[in-house]
């Protein structure tokens, strides 16, 4: 964001570089079960240098991320490395979705951790900042949703956002134009960008499947993920690049970022 003009950017024109899963780093046994989670190899603070700003993180009961059945290190070092990248910029703003595993119980007293934790960069939650500039909510610098289980969502108003600020449409496949298509397809139904109040993401990913011999992450998804560029290139032609805003990617590369960019730019000056 600090290539793009804060004056004119506003959180509804940002083409937010996000990735899928993204505290799976090293998780699992290395030699045994790495390859059936692991979705990103880049730690959170490289992913952020790199161009990440929407990060998709899944916690268990002690606070330990996750991916399914397997487990990684404790959340705090997730927010450490946000909170060593929003320290060392100014003008760039995540979006920090935490959620609870499927499966899994919630982690005790979580909100009232995040908040002590994150609580000088968040940006509390209003449905008024989404036609803002960028340069009218700064210095805050993080938007965090909390999707807890069971536990209660976080208020409206408060420091954390709850679900309904972030939406998707996730099917289950490993087949890429099928997941390519339902992406589109729910993405030119979103309702226009100037009356949506809530982020919506688009997950460039596919997953291994039971019934498939291949089930090693990376070669699943290496299937969709240069496909991203044309994705971008039908959502111009199709009229409906305007409405895409949160777009997630398995192992990020600068290419995905650079992409999402440069739609970022185009919708700033006027041309999609």
């Amino acid at each position: 964001m600090a290539h793009l003009s804060v004056d004119k950017l506003t959180l509804n024109k940002i083409v937010w570089p996000g990735t899928h899963d993204s505290a799976t780093n090293g998780i699992g046994d290395p030699m045994i079960t790495r390859w059936f989670g692991e979705c990103q190899t880049l730690s959170i603070y490289d992913q952020l240098v790199l161009g990440t700003r929407a990060l998709d993180i899944r916690v268990e009961e002690y606070r330990r991320v996750c991916h399914g059945p397997l487990m990684s290190y404790n959340v705090e070092v997730v927010l450490d490395d946000v909170i060593r990248f929003v320290s060392e910029t100014q003008s760039e703003i995540i979006i920090l979705e935490i959620r609870t595993e499927f499966g899994k119980k919630d982690p005790p007293g979580f909100e009232a951790y995040l908040v002590d934790k994150l609580g000088q960069f968040l940006i509390h939650q209003d449905d008024n900042l989404f036609d803002k500039p960028v340069s009218k909510i700064l210095p805050k610098r993080v938007i965090c949703i909390w999707k807890p289980s069971k536990s209660p969502r976080p208020s409206r108003g408060g420091p954390l956002w709850n679900s309904d600020y972030l939406k998707d449409d996730w099917i289950d496949t490993d087949l890429p134009w099928t997941k390519f298509e339902s992406n589109m397809n729910h993405l030119r139904n979103q309702p226009p960008i100037s009356s949506r109040k809530f982020f919506y993401r688009v997950e460039n990913t596919v997953t291994p499947r039971a019934d498939n011999p291949v089930v090693f992450v990376r070669p699943v998804t290496d299937r969709i993920r240069k496909h991203a560029r044309l994705f971008i290139s039908q959502c111009i032609s199709y009229g409906c690049a305007h409405k895409l805003q949160i777009f997630s990617t398995d192992f990020i590369e600068g290419d995905f970022v650079d992409a999402c960019v440069g739609l970022t730019r185009a919708k700033i000056e006027g041309q999609v």
